[in-house]
């Protein structure tokens, strides 16, 4: 076994920062980037299958880096969980701009594993439209829905503990 020397490390004592001030993209290269990744996907892979199950549209038009975005809060929110992301089910809905709420998708992230915890995301209609898209790109995709980059994310504890 080799030991490499680490240089320019900055360990920062200062606990004082709280999590909206932490910005989680300052390592990319971390450990959770693969499993930030591969919710990414596993999420994009459910709106493939609702979009032709359940929305019966042609096209889903997602703004860029959402899932991305879901998927890092997501993990976020499983920190602090025992048994981690694997303890999650997540409920993903869509709001449309009536306000109707329509159940997409469950996902157990790990089946072997007992959920502890639900997540409930909640993806809404965008109303204004994205009007950047050329004329001939809005045809093609006739029978679209284009989600808006605002979304809800709820989170419910299915245990109790001695610290709550």
């Amino acid at each position: 076994m080799e030991v490499l020397p680490i240089t320019n490390v900055n360990y920062n004592t200062n606990t004082s920062v709280e999590d909206s001030d932490w910005d989680y993209t300052d390592f990319p290269e971390s450990e959770e980037s693969p499993l930030v990744e591969a919710l990414s996907r596993r999420l994009e892979a459910e709106l493939r299958t609702a979009k032709r199950s359940h929305l019966s549209v042609g096209e889903v038009l997602l703004p860029n880096g959402l899932t991305r975005q879901i998927a890092e809060r997501m993990f976020r929110l499983a920190d602090s969980e025992p048994c981690g992301l694997r303890g999650c089910t997540l409920y993903i809905n869509f709001e449309t701009s009536s306000e109707v709420k329509t159940r997409l998708s469950t996902i157990k992230c790990d089946p072997t594993t007992p959920s502890t915890f639900e997540v409930f995301l909640t993806l809404k209609q965008a109303t204004a439209g994205w009007n950047f898209l050329p004329q001939f790109i809005k045809k093609i995709t006739r029978g679209s829905v284009m989600i808006s980059p605002e979304y809800e994310l709820r989170k419910k504890k299915l245990y109790r503990s001695n610290y709550d």
